[in-house]
């Protein structure tokens, strides 16, 4: 973290969300992490922006230095974000966000356009889900397997992992995903999030501010397929695709110079 950046707590209703902050009184970017992330994951992108924005870095709940989930607990993470942003004071900052982070955002543009003037959407989870799949919260769930795995390593050697399996991603990258993944509470996995339930497509056609959603290649990862997300800008002509080729669902970890272009040149146009 760069040494003029800020860290605090909110204390919202039943939980405390901690936050990053780059300040300066610049205008207000807001990025939702993804799901077993944490804001600092953000790094690069607010290094790259903290000149011009004020970016803010929550951590979700059950995640980073949040508060921790209670046995049976169901939350929204869009209302979370809401009375996050309203806790601040914020004025209508664009908000952005990645995979559970992206959905995050979107579900706060359909429900909440006043607390928005704009999202930025990477890969969001918008997932067509399919009723033979397997619970998310279930024990044998391999990606809970592996989380739980990562308790007992260090973050150097959790970090060697993520260098092995992500060969695109930048140096810089791997410290926070690392230590990210050692502050995951394990109970995220049972908790009901209303927002799981959603159909994606009921919020991205309810979005009543400018969106861009950023998207990879399905045959390398990437959530959102070219025809989805040509399906959802035929739900809102306020949906703006900027596909970038050759990376999969972690868009700006994999192809940082695009996405940026695609994200500055976004943020230009609402000005």
């Amino acid at each position: 973290m760069e040494t003029n950046w800020q860290q605090g707590d909110v204390v919202l209703a039943d939980m405390t969300m901690h936050y990053t902050r780059t300040g300066g009184g610049k205008p207000v970017l807001v990025l939702a992490h993804g799901f077993s992330d944490n804001g600092m994951c953000w790094l690069p992108v607010a290094q790259a922006l903290a000149a011009d924005y004020d970016v803010i870095l929550p951590d979700a709940r059950g995640h980073g230095l949040s508060s921790r989930i209670q046995p049976g607990q169901a939350a929204n993470r869009a209302e979370d974000l809401a009375a996050f942003i309203s806790a601040l004071g914020l004025d209508r900052p664009v908000v952005g966000g990645h995979s559970m982070g992206g959905s995050t955002a979107s579900a706060l543009g359909a429900h909440h356009p006043d607390l928005t003037r704009a999202l930025i959407l990477e890969d969001p989870a918008w997932i067509d889900r399919r009723p033979e799949q397997a619970p998310f919260a279930r024990e044998d769930n391999p990606w809970r397997k592996e989380l739980a795995g990562y308790a007992s390593q260090t973050v150097e050697e959790v970090m060697a992992k993520c260098r092995t399996a992500n060969p695109l991603w930048a140096e810089v990258e791997l410290r926070p995903w690392a230590e990210s993944k050692k502050q995951l509470d394990l109970n995220v996995f049972a908790m009901r999030d209303s927002l799981m339930e959603k159909d994606w497509k009921v919020i991205a056609s309810h979005i009543s501010v400018p969106t861009l959603l950023l998207t990879g290649d399905v045959d390398k990862g990437s959530i959102v397929s070219v025809e989805n997300a040509q399906k959802a800008q035929e739900l809102n002509p306020l949906i703006r695709v900027a596909h970038i080729a050759g990376v999969g669902h972690n868009v700006r970890r994999e192809g940082f110079p695009a996405y940026m272009a695609a994200v500055t040149g976004f943020l230009k146009t609402i000005e």
